[in-house]
C-alpha cells in the first residue's frame, strides 16, 4: 500500500460535487438524531450507501474543523516491537495529549489502533503530524474517523 500524501484543502460547497453534499447532509442528520442510521440518512437524501462511505472520511464542513479540539485518528500496524510506542512518542513530541487507546489483537501480524486526541496545544499543523505518523516505518494506514469538540 503507497502512502500518500494528504492536503486538506478549504472548498465553497457549490463547488463540491453532489455525492459529496449528500454525505456531508448524512452526516448532519445523524449528528442532529433526524435519522437513527445511515441507511435511513441516505435513503433520506437519495444517495447510496457506498457514495456515503467513500466520502465520509474525506468532507467536513469548515465549522467542525474550526473548533476542533479532539480528533480520533485510526491506525493499522504491522505487530512489530515498538512501533506503537514509537507512535505514541511522536503524538507526545508534537503536543498532542492521548485521552484513548484501543488496540486490537494482533491478527496475521498486523493490528488496528485507534487514538483519540486533544489538538488544542499542537506544536505542529495537524496535517504535518498526520504526515508522520503516515511515514512512520511500521504503519500501514492512517484514517481520521472523526473530529469534533
Amino acid at each position: 500500500m503507497k502512502k500518500e500524501d494528504k492536503t486538506f484543502y478549504l472548498v465553497r460547497g457549490d463547488f463540491l460535487p453532489e455525492a459529496m453534499r449528500k454525505t456531508l447532509d448524512v452526516k448532519e442528520q445523524l449528528e442532529r438524531g433526524q435519522a437513527n442510521s445511515v441507511y435511513e440518512a441516505v435513503k433520506n437524501v437519495e444517495l447510496s450507501r457506498s457514495a456515503f462511505y467513500k466520502y465520509r472520511d474525506a468532507v467536513f464542513p469548515l465549522q467542525s474543523i474550526q473548533h476542533t479540539q479532539i480528533i480520533t485518528l485510526f491506525f493499522h500496524l504491522e505487530d512489530q516491537s515498538g512501533t506503537l510506542s514509537h507512535l505514541l512518542d511522536t503524538v507526545a513530541i508534537a503536543g498532542g495529549n492521548i485521552l484513548t487507546i484501543h488496540q486490537t489483537i494482533p491478527i496475521h501480524g498486523k493490528a488496528n489502533v485507534t487514538l483519540s486526541l486533544d489538538v488544542e496545544h499542537l506544536k505542529i499543523d495537524l496535517d504535518e503530524l498526520i504526515n508522520k505518523l503516515k511515514a512512520q516505518k511500521h504503519i500501514e494506514r492512517v484514517d481520521i474517523l472523526s473530529s469534533g469538540m
